[in-house]
């Protein structure tokens, strides 16, 4: 475990180097936010649409392995949303605490660090992780905070998450690499480095951006946002474990990619819902924060278990 200790501990630095820079103000939240905007629209889209390119859909995607992580994901949403109620929280609340607890940082930490670790092999299962948090859940978060203030999801709900989708730049990236990588063409070379170029930037600039933005986190209501960061930490790969090895025939290399995907913690853009919706922020917020610090030790911990 010290090996793969070594190996996540750089990863973990440079977030720490960017909590540091924002925590002394040398980093400003302006700065933050337009190096987050660099990040999601330009660097990340770049890394994603060459990993998609390169990609056969046919060869990645399995029912096996889409429903073993669907339905462990939905067991654990159930779980946190059922505690929630029975603490006297609101559906609201109960929806962002079981959000909370399934959705994790894939796109800024994920695919960078698991692609790295556990070879380029990886990012297929992993994408396939990020398209059922963004389409399934984030439509799942929309449709029930929809119903609850309007009593009633109409077609206009639903024009709302298509344009949503069709705005986040990991979904068109990826779903632009894809189609490209079905004609079965090349990159053209000076395409192909220019990607390959801008794509570079995405890991640390990521890692920076996720620290700095830490920075303004405060641990408030803390028994709750432990809680959620133990199911995000625990229980979700728990229940992905189990789903991947015994439930469904999946693959045990993408198997592993899963769980070490659901190991993940929380994502910054459930924070940014909450603010959103303004349901729960500040317990969103401080769950992505010992979620955060947590992880280098948990995280650490599954990837050596699913190492060979």
């Amino acid at each position: 475990m010290l090996a793969i200790f070594l190996k996540t501990l750089p990863f973990f630095a440079v977030i720490g180097l960017g909590y540091v820079a924002g925590r002394s103000r040398f980093f400003n939240p302006e700065a933050t936010a337009y190096l987050t905007r660099f990040v999601f629209y330009f660097a990340l889209s770049a890394m994603l649409f060459g990993f998609a390119a390169n990609l056969s859909l046919a060869s990645v995607f399995t029912w096996s392995f889409v429903l073993a992580y669907l339905l462990a994901s939905l067991v654990v949403w159930m779980i946190v949303a059922a505690v929630a109620l029975w603490r006297g929280t609101t559906r609201e609340e109960a929806v962002f605490e079981a959000h909370t607890g399934v959705i994790g940082n894939v796109g800024f930490l994920g695919i960078p660090m698991l692609s790295l670790l556990l070879g380029p092999a990886a990012v297929g299962p992993v994408l396939l992780v990020l398209a059922v948090d963004l389409i399934v859940f984030s439509s799942v978060l929309t449709m029930l905070m929809t119903g609850f203030r309007s009593g009633r999801v109409n077609l206009g709900t639903f024009r709302i998450l298509a344009v949503g989708l069709l705005a986040n730049p990991m979904i068109v990236s990826v779903g632009l690499g894809l189609g490209w990588g079905a004609t079965g063409w090349t990159l053209p070379v000076p395409v192909n480095e220019f990607l390959t170029l801008l794509g570079a930037a995405a890991t640390p600039c990521a890692l920076f951006a996720i620290g700095a933005s830490l920075a303004g986190r405060s641990a408030e209501r803390v028994e709750v946002a432990a809680w959620l960061s133990f199911a995000k930490l625990v229980l979700h790969p728990a229940a992905v474990a189990i789903a991947a090895l015994l439930l469904f025939p999946v693959e045990p290399y993408a198997a592993g990619v899963m769980i070490a995907a659901a190991a993940l913690p929380v994502a910054g853009n459930v924070f940014i819902l909450a603010q959103h919706y303004g349901v729960a922020p500040q317990r969103v917020s401080s769950a992505i924060l010992i979620s955060t610090a947590a992880s280098i030790l948990t995280v650490t911990g599954v990837i050596a278990w699913i190492t060979p």
